[in-house]
């Protein structure tokens, strides 16, 4: 099959490069897939360069989500027959054209959603709702502050927000950024760059749940922004991962800080987590109420401009690999 390796194991962009490897087979509890598409997110980048290992026993090559049709089912499974369409979650492997993966991880895609739109959803929709609605507790008529706003995970913690009767305060970089996000449903989107965003959520009455893709920069404002009880998420830390808390203020609120990852966690976790999507959140996608915007679509062998395209911060919504 084909695949994307990383010549020399990590570097730019440009050290993406197709090359072959043998076909995998599904082993006991797994299928196979037919990869059509790909997400490609943020944690792929990290890994290029060397930063995002895979954990153990996970394939090495890029790419955690994936849509396809089933081509092979192991022993032992009995929901999935081939020719099935699904989607995906993966530890890796998805930057290629089959992929082996715990029959428990998939989801069956909808009918009206192609495998594009498909292939933007399992990562996403699974770090969303594990740290909105799970860790976060994200209840109807409670407020939602996302950071990054108009990123894959932003765009999709908007629309499943919404879907779930929030409100939502969105933070982007730059006015057209600000009223993309408006247009997905925000009830507040702000510039970051021109807002006074301190000022303009807490005219708004403040929020209960903060989703945190940027870190230390914001730390200041989440404590200020969060209402009593308020919930305070971390899933990212683009801004740097050593901040300033003011224990006295998450006292007094009576705030909680937490934080996870989504990729090292061990399958059965992710099977429970997959069977709770799939009961909450894909009657949403089923009804078109969750569908990320996919900002661009790349042929697998230009999985370097894919890259570049996540990397130059342009984007929103998803950038997807076609195989």
């Amino acid at each position: 099959m084909r695949v994307i390796e990383i010549t020399g194991g990590s570097g730019p962009a440009e050290a993406l490069t197709l090359s072959e490897r043998p076909d995998p087979a599904a082993g006991a509890g797994e299928i196979r897939l037919r990869v059509r598409a790909a997400g490609v997110n943020r944690p792929d980048l990290l890994q290029r360069l060397g930063r995002y290992p895979a954990p153990p026993g996970a394939s090495d090559i890029l790419g955690l989500e994936v849509a396809g049709e089933i081509d092979e089912v192991g022993p032992g499974v009995t929901r999935w027959r081939a020719g099935d369409r699904v989607c995906a979650l993966l530890g890796g492997g998805g930057y290629g054209e089959l992929a082996v993966v715990d029959a428990r991880h998939a989801l069956p895609v909808p009918d009206g959603v192609d495998f594009v739109q498909a292939a933007a959803l399992p990562e996403t929709v699974c770090t969303v709702f594990a740290n909105v609605f799970e860790a976060g507790a994200l209840r109807p008529g409670e407020t939602l502050l996302i950071h990054g706003a108009t990123s894959g995970i932003g765009v999709t913690a908007i629309q499943m927000a919404k879907a779930a009767g929030a409100r939502v305060v969105a933070t982007s970089r730059g006015r057209e950024k600000a009223l993309a996000a408006s247009h997905l449903g925000a009830d507040l989107s702000l510039d970051a760059v021109s807002d006074d965003l301190a000022a303009a959520i807490a005219a708004f009455g403040g929020v209960d749940v903060v989703l945190d893709m940027v870190g230390a920069e914001y730390a200041a404002l989440n404590q200020s922004a969060l209402k009593a009880h308020g919930r305070w998420v971390v899933i990212a830390t683009l801004s740097g991962s050593l901040a300033e808390i003011d224990l006295a203020r998450l006292m007094m609120k009576r705030i909680v800080l937490t934080g996870s990852t989504l990729r090292a966690r061990p399958a059965d976790e992710k099977a429970r987590l997959i069977a709770a999507v799939e009961a909450r959140v894909w009657p949403w996608v089923v009804a078109g109420q969750v569908r990320p915007p996919v900002h661009a679509v790349f042929p697998l062998e230009q999985a370097s401009a894919a890259h570049l395209a996540l990397e130059a911060g342009g984007h929103v919504g998803k950038v997807v690999l076609t195989v």
